[in-house]
Parts: structure tokens; sequence; C-alpha cells
């Protein structure tokens, strides 16, 4: 005989809906909440700008606001939120962008106070994994990574070139990395890069092997409440996961809760990963401090983060989850030509919300 279970009736706040080649993790979030049973959820989107599709996606996200670049400062973006949450009550706000992070975790706090939660990393846990200081981190954690040099002229390249030999890889602060094989590449990237997300550039010493992301997360005490690594399968000109399965790999899974009982993580983080093909090391590329695009699998693997990150911010203890994900889970994404009208559009652009 079944019997009813109440669900919990949540409005919950996500940003990152811009679902293009280079996807923002916010659809992805939102489909796994939507999954779980135990909500009856409403979603709001929180967008930067009007062609985000994730606005557009009604069986996705319920209503829209435009909330203020991250580069406007917290007062700006705490103005934004108390006006929507007048509006809608929201229980729940997950932002999904390293950029944004920084006012966010500033305000927690404060919008605490208004009863909006959150489960986000501590300003020192989110500057101690920074892209310009992640190989000392990971030192003092008794991890591998590669060697790396920040830049803040081009002529700096050559240095670090000679002292890794190409190729080599030329991140931006916040996002975007490039393999390049001459110092006019390297150039050529460092100005685009600095133009996009301003100095440092990092110049990275180019590991070959094969690539595992892990997404993960931690409760704030040193516990893993879920780890889910997941292989690429294949990558656009971007880098960015197309296809991927789990892995049931226990190296991969030590490797994340070693980070997470070292730093005390509190919340989603995201590992990219290379196990080299000349000694079999493992080495950590980049440590993301949110849930990444391709989170939607851990749901479907049976390990739904989101769902789990949004019962931790209500203050819920939350135990690990007892079985493994299941290994051999596929994803693979694709493209789908959304209609909409103007009229939305419109909306969106003149008044900030949808």
């Amino acid at each position: 005989m079944k019997t009813n279970v109440k669900k919990q009736k949540l409005t919950i706040a996500v940003t990152g809906l811009n679902a293009i080649d280079s996807p923002g993790p916010g659809i992805s979030v939102i489909r796994a909440i939507r999954d779980c049973p135990e909500f009856e959820s409403r979603i709001i989107g929180l967008a930067y700008e009007a062609l985000e599709p994730g606005i557009y996606m009604r069986d996705i996200v319920s209503k829209t606001y435009q909330i203020p670049y991250p580069t406007a400062g917290s007062d700006a973006l705490f103005n934004r939120l108390k006006n929507i949450h007048a509006k809608e009550n929201i229980d729940v706000i997950i932002p999904n962008f390293d950029a944004e992070l920084t006012n966010f975790i500033k305000l927690s706090g404060k919008l605490a106070e208004l009863g909006i939660h959150s489960f986000l990393p501590t300003m020192k846990q989110f500057e101690a994994r920074e892209k310009d200081i992640l190989s000392g981190f990971c030192r003092k954690l008794g991890v591998n990574a590669p060697r790396d040099k920040v830049v803040y002229k081009a002529n700096q390249i050559a240095e670090a070139a000679r002292e890794f030999g190409f190729p080599i890889v030329v991140k931006g602060r916040f996002y975007d990395a490039t393999v390049v094989s001459s110092i006019e590449q390297a150039e050529k990237v460092f100005y685009a890069l600095i133009a996009k997300w301003g100095l440092p550039v990092i110049i990275q010493e180019f590991v070959s092997g094969i690539e595992v992301n892990v997404a993960a997360l931690g409760d704030g005490n040193g516990n893993a409440v879920s780890i889910v690594p997941m292989r690429k399968l294949y990558i656009t000109n971007k880098g960015k996961a197309w296809a991927g399965i789990t892995l049931d790999s226990r190296g991969y899974i030590k490797l994340a809760e070693r980070i997470i009982e070292k730093t005390k993580w509190r919340g989603a983080f995201e590992l990219e990963i290379i196990k080299s093909s000349k000694n079999g090391k493992m080495y950590v590329v980049e440590i993301n401090p949110r849930f990444p695009a391709w989170i939607y699998l851990s749901a479907a693997a049976g390990q739904n983060q989101p769902a789990a990150l949004v019962k931790m911010a209500l203050g819920q203890r939350i135990r690990p989850f007892s079985k493994a994900c299941k290994a051999g889970t596929m994803f693979i994404r694709y493209s789908w030509d959304l209609i909409t009208h103007i009229d939305e559009f419109d909306r969106i652009s003149a008044y900030g919300e949808n």
C-alpha cells in the first residue's frame, strides 16, 4: 500500500542560466532539484544577460529576474536580491559562477537574516584555491599539481616557457584555458584573457594524460557527503565535456576525500584532474568552488548533490551517500532550438524580469 509523502514546498533561486556551448551549471542544478521527490520547488532564475537560454525554459524556470554584474559590488547585489525576495520569498539561493561567489559569500549572513539560505564555502576556503596560488595550496594538502607561474606582462611568458617547456597552458583568472605551442600563440591568448577577465594570467605546466573531473560535496566539518568521478568522452574546442561517463575509481574518490578532510570544505566543488600518461600520478589542475555544468549526472548516478546541498542550506544534517555512484552512467550534451517570442525578450531587457 502506497502512502502519500508530503513534499516540502520551496522557492529556490539559481544563477548560471547560460546553457550555451560553454554552459553554466544552473540548468543542470535545477533539473537535479526538480528530480528530488522530497521537494515541490518553485525555481527563480537569476540572470545577467537577456539572452541566457534558461530565462525562456518555462518547464525548468518558473520566473527570472536580472541581477547586477559582479563588478557592481555586493551592495548592489544585496539590494536587488532583497527586492526579489520581497516578491518571491526565496528559501534557498545557489550561485553557480566563480566570478560572483565573492559577493554571495560576503552577503551570506545578511541574506540568512532575510530568510534566504545558502551553503557556500568560507571566504578563506574560496581564496585558498584560486588559480594563481593553486600549486602551493595543493602542496600544503599533499596533493600533486602542475607547476605554474603568475604573469602580469606578456614578456614574462618566455621565462615560464623555458622552465616548463612547450606545450604550456595559458589560463584566465576565472575561466578559460588554452594549450599553446609557441610564444606567439601564448601572447595572443594572454591579451584575449586580460581583455575578458583581467590580470593576472596563469601559465601552467602541461600534463599529458587522461582527464577526469570529480564533483564533490563537503559538509563543512571535513566529511564528504558525495563524490562522483566523471571521465570526459568528448571535449569541445573550449575544453568542455560534451559527453562523459561516471567511474568507480577509489583513487579519485580518495583524492577528493583528502581535500575535503584537510580543508573542511563547505558546499560544492569540482576537481579537474589529469592522470599523467608518463608516471601515472594524479595532478589537480583546477579546483572550481561550485557545481560543474555536468552536475545533473550526479542525480542520474544515484547521488543527487544539488538536492543534498538544498537540505544542508536549510540546516538539515545529511549523512554521506551510503551507495557509490552508479559507474557507467553517461551523459551526452546536445543542442536544441528554443522558440520564444520577442515580447519575452523585451520584458527581461526593459523591466529586468520575465
